[in-house]
């Protein structure tokens, strides 16, 4: 139960002393982030009840702002069902999106007005100061535009602007042109990581990374175009380009006498499109693919919706025969109920806790409760980012039998990938470690 903090609505700042304690959260910090929120289908609450059931209703739903960011500089009202919160200790992209988790993992259990349950959603809008020489209005107008894109868009409803990407104009023009000028020059090129069972190191298969080969630049991360991609909302157009290609890969490897898996990761708005199930079903007839040499990767994004359209795409994706896997497991706020109704094949422990597995006995306690999770669900354990034997000796130790990282191979074109499976596995490479001393 959420401590009532504000009695009344006429408690809370409104607009215009919230924009106040900004101008006094920027006159202390060189750096901070606002967030805005719009509750959505509010005029539900209004329509189905009263006047003062609504008040009610966003009475609780500001106290339980305050209750999850008690780190925030302030909490205020801008207008009827919109709040916005400012942070100084949130000041990174990954921060305002750990936030922005947090809020959407917090309402995922029902307010109660006049003895209804109402699930409270947000459309969301960012906006972070990275530079001390933008002023309060600047960083204001950026988290009203990041709020009107999430508005407007019926997929994403999350969007997050800074004084360094301001798409005023120019500047988002030219990433949308390159975007465009990338899929239609064929300039985006698969490459693959090999997937290593830990305990043979033969390769069982391989993963999709999208890579761009810049005219310019030569290859690069596709970073600036996947930031383009959400600002115009052509995620789903580099969604399918990826997909396609991960099929026209399989049907490659087939060619050449090589049945092995290939995993590929899965913009979240696909996951709301209508033509996601018909587009899979082509490339399998199309390409001649059996569906269980495809295994799709989900991002903690999808794991914190609470949509049955999604919930319903993943169980017709799994009937298909296509394998689900979760990516970066613990790396935000995983949704362990989602993660407990949904039939995963594996858990992709995040990097992270691999890193610094030698020096932190949490990460390692992390590590295993991962495993007593996939051990109770049926689904296997692996591990991303092993770079060093001692690593691998740890994780061996714990029975996590699959893994993937730089101590094999980082991701490589398709030739090299196709070398690779050829020799089979990379016991050379760790043999050839152990022999010198490497650690």
């Amino acid at each position: 139960m959420i401590r009532s903090i504000h009695q009344h609505l006429n408690e809370i700042p409104n607009r215009y002393h919230f924009i106040e304690l900004i101008e006094k959260t920027a006159a202390k910090k060189n750096r901070f982030s606002v967030m805005f929120m719009d509750v959505m289908r509010f005029s539900d609450v209004s329509a189905a009840f009263d006047h003062k059931s609504g008040d009610e209703v966003l009475l609780q739903i500001v106290n339980h702002i305050c209750a999850i960011f008690t780190n925030a500089c302030a909490v205020g009202r801008l207008s009827g069902d919109i709040f916005g919160v400012v942070f100084d200790d949130a000041v990174s992209d990954k921060d305002i999106r750990n936030e922005h988790a947090r809020l959407i993992s917090h309402f995922k259990s029902p307010l109660n007005v006049n003895n209804t349950a109402f699930i409270a959603d947000f459309n969301v809008g960012a906006a972070i100061r990275k530079s001390n020489d933008s002023d309060v209005n600047t960083i204001i107008s950026l988290a009203e535009s990041a709020l009107r894109k999430s508005k407007s868009n019926r997929h994403v409803n999350f969007t997050l602007l800074t004084d360094e990407t301001n798409e005023n104009h120019g500047k988002g023009l030219a990433l949308k042109a390159d975007l465009t000028r990338a899929l239609n020059n064929e300039e985006l090129e698969l490459y693959f990581q090999p997937k290593v069972d830990l305990n043979s190191y033969q390769i069982i298969g391989g993963e999709c990374l999208l890579r761009w080969n810049h005219p310019l630049d030569g290859v690069v991360f596709p970073g600036t175009l996947l930031q383009a991609a959400e600002s115009y909302n052509m995620m789903n157009e580099l969604g399918y380009w990826t997909l396609e290609n991960a099929f026209r890969s399989l049907a490659m490897l087939r060619q050449e006498g090589f049945d092995i898996p290939i995993s590929v990761n899965l913009s979240p708005t696909q996951l709301y499109d209508p033509r996601l199930l018909p587009t899979l079903r082509k490339f399998i007839r199309d390409y001649d693919i059996e569906a269980n040499y495809i295994e799709i990767e989900l991002t903690e994004d999808v794991m914190l919706t609470n949509s049955l359209l999604v919930k319903r795409q993943l169980s017709e994706i799994k009937a298909l025969g296509i394998s689900l896997s979760m990516d970066d497991f613990g790396k935000g706020y995983s949704n362990l109920s989602f993660v407990r109704d949904l039939d995963l094949d594996a858990i992709k422990i995040d990097k992270a806790f691999v890193f610094e597995l030698s020096d932190s006995p949490v990460n390692s306690a992390i590590i295993q409760a991962t495993k007593v999770i996939c051990d109770a669900k049926g689904c296997e354990t692996f591990a991303e980012g092993i770079e060093t034997l001692q690593q691998l000796a740890i994780l061996q130790s714990m029975g996590i039998t699959k893994g993937q990282g730089f101590l094999f191979s980082q991701a490589v074109p398709m030739h090299d990938f196709l070398e690779q499976i050829k020799v089979g596995d990379f016991s050379h490479i760790v043999y050839k470690n152990k022999s010198s001393g490497v650690a």
